[in-house]
Parts: C-alpha cells; structure tokens; sequence
C-alpha cells in the first residue's frame, strides 16, 4: 500500500527543483523502465500493478490500479512507474558529431532529438542551462529509453563553444544549404528555440552556418520544427560519412 509519504515524494518529482535536491526522477511504463533497468541508471523504487520485472524483489512494491493513478503523469497510465537516481554529470568529449541545444523549452522536442541522437549515433547532447531539464517526466517518456544511451549535459553553451576544438555548426533560414555543404565526420551542430532560433551570443561562435531550403513556394510556410530539422541535419552529416 503507498504511503501518503510515497504519494507526497513522487507527486513532487514532477518539479525539476525538487528532482535536482533529491536526485530523483520517474520512469512510467513497461517499456520504458526495462531500458533504465538494463542501464547503469540505479533503481530506487518500483511500483507495479503487475509482475513484469526482473530486479532485485525488496525495490520492487505492488500497489493496486487506483493508487497508480495517483502518482502517475499520465493519462493512461501503464502498469508501472518507477524511481531512479541521477548519474553523475559527465562532459562530452572531445571528438566526434555532437549536438548543442540553446534554449530548447518544449520536452517533446527534446525527447525525440534525444531518440535522434541515439538512432544516428550521437553520444553526446550538449544542452544550455536554460534548455528543458532531460528528467522532465514529459522527455523521459519521449525518450522511449533513448536517454539511456546518450549523454546529456547542461553547460555554459558559449562557453563550451568557445573551447572546443570542433567546427561548429548553426541552423539558420539562410546559409550555406546542406545538401550541397562538405560536411565533416566531427563536429558540433547547434539547434536554436522553437521561437526565436539561435541567440546572438551563441551565433557569434558558429564557424558555419547551414539551412535545410524550402521548396514550396508559399511565403507564409512556418520554419521546421526543431526536432524534424535536427533529423533532416543528421541524416545529411551521416549520409556523407558514408559516401566518403
């Protein structure tokens, strides 16, 4: 039976400033939490409505359909939602494609470059301090288990930028279009907000700009959606990898 503690605790988890000083997020979902449970993510707690997991049984607490609704996010919630600690932030490194997010706001944009990066090979996702936090209930869910696999760190995004030694890549509506570009192996692409794009500070430290061109004719055609953008980039930088 949860505890009104239990409820209290998880209910709070749903606030980034409560995850950071407790170290804590949830996972909901079969699928989803046998990812992190295959990880090196350290499970706290689970609650289960079914016997479906293999994991060490005192983490495990069956509770009963009406109390998952109580803690759960979601609508439709899914059997299950379980409590993980938070890894040790680790820096990207030096070399290969990586991806920098300078003020990505919405978490279903960055759960799925979450899923790109993972899908294309992207170890590293560099976020600035004022992108979504990755331990958002709405990213992890997005994530479909992605998080996982990649590297998400929140830094200083200028600062960053400023030090490394890959070329630095921005998406712009004008530039250099990518699908005639020479696009190296390594690099750093940087994707802007949802409404304003790249800021000022952070375009200053692009060695190249590239735009992905329109083809339709109208003028009042909307830009891309940041996450459809950064697949369309990705594939073009993968693509040229091979065909070298």
């Amino acid at each position: 039976m949860l505890s009104k503690n239990q409820i209290k605790l998880i209910k709070s988890l749903g606030q980034k400033k409560y995850r950071q000083q407790l170290n804590l997020f949830t996972v909901e979902g079969v699928k989803g939490i046998n990812e992190f449970l295959k990880s090196n993510y350290k499970l706290q707690t689970l609650f289960t409505t079914a016997s479906v997991f293999e994991t060490e049984s005192h983490l495990v607490q069956d509770i009963t359909e009406v109390e998952l609704k109580k803690i759960t996010a979601l609508k439709n919630p899914n059997t299950a939602l379980a409590i993980f600690e938070m890894p040790q932030q680790r820096l990207p490194s030096n070399k290969g494609l990586k991806i920098a997010l300078d003020a990505i706001r919405d978490p279903g944009n960055l759960g799925t470059i979450i899923r790109l990066c993972d899908w294309y090979g992207v170890q590293d996702l560099i976020c600035s301090t004022t992108t979504v936090d990755c331990y958002n209930t709405k990213v992890v869910q997005a994530t479909m288990g992605s998080l996982t696999r990649v590297n998400v760190t929140y830094l200083n995004l200028e600062s960053y930028l400023e030090t490394t030694k890959l070329p630095v890549f921005g998406t712009f509506m004008s530039g250099e279009t990518i699908y005639t570009s020479n696009l190296p192996e390594e690099g750093v692409i940087v994707l802007g907000n949802e409404a304003n794009g790249i800021s000022k500070s952070v375009e200053d430290l692009v060695l190249r700009k590239i735009t992905i061109p329109q083809f339709g004719t109208s003028a009042t055609t909307e830009s891309l959606n940041v996450a459809n953008a950064g697949a369309i980039v990705l594939s073009e930088f993968r693509r040229r990898s091979i065909e070298k």
